[in-house]
């Protein structure tokens, strides 16, 4: 038998070592363009461009730090913060089940009107109800 809370940190362990390596791979194949672009300067003038490839992985590694630690400052989109909308949401839902199983004790006689069960009572036979 496991346990359900360290199968949780387990995955979100997991998750952070998958960003920390990804950023390093993104820290490591900068310098390598920018080393490769240094070392190819051409004398009519600089051209830089070790910057143009790391510009969509940048937005790739933003995604992916978003994925793991949310947004910064108020955790929005953080497993934490869902997490804590998951329970959120399961409350409200078991209230609003609570609400339907509490029905009063006299909840179908107070459907009825007290004159048409009168009225039912003095004139109606049940064979007259369809």
């Amino acid at each position: 038998m496991s346990d359900p809370v360290f199968e949780h940190a387990q995955k979100r362990v997991k998750k952070k070592k998958g960003f920390y390596a990804h950023l390093a791979s993104f820290i490591g194949v900068g310098f390598f363009f920018l080393a490769m672009n240094l070392f190819t300067l051409v004398e009519e003038g600089p051209e830089i461009w070790f910057f143009f490839p790391l510009l969509p992985w940048s937005i790739g590694l933003i995604i992916h730090y978003l994925n793991v630690f949310g947004f910064p400052g108020n955790g929005a989109l953080s497993p934490e913060w869902e997490d804590k909308q998951l329970q959120k949401e399961m409350q409200e839902i078991r209230k609003k089940l609570n609400r339907r199983e509490q029905k009063p004790s006299n909840f179908e006689e107070g459907l009825e009107l007290k004159e048409l069960q009168k009225q039912r009572e003095e004139d109606w036979q049940n064979d007259d109800l369809v």
